[in-house]
């Protein structure tokens, strides 16, 4: 996948999980938690989507790593490269 896609494919999970976020107002250095407003338990059911979505199992310890859509594509970007 593109970065692009990625993007447009980390924040439709986002809207998926909080339909009150409108995704094209999503910036690329919006803090999920911090900007977005998402919980722990939201951040989890992310966390599941994208694996669902995308095969990417993220680790509790790199949630920090797709704290914003620029972040998260990076990692994801380098995770599907690896798999």
């Amino acid at each position: 996948m593109t970065p692009p896609e990625l993007r447009a494919a980390f924040v439709a999970e986002i809207a998926q999980i909080a339909p009150d976020i409108d995704p094209a107002t999503v910036a690329d250095t919006d803090h999920i938690q911090d900007d977005l407003g998402l919980d722990s338990m939201d951040v989890l059911n992310l966390v599941a989507r994208l694996h669902e979505r995308l095969g990417v199992a993220i680790p509790e310890a790199e949630y920090r790593e797709i704290a914003t859509p620029a972040r998260a594509v990076a990692y994801l970007s380098r995770s599907l490269d690896t798999a």
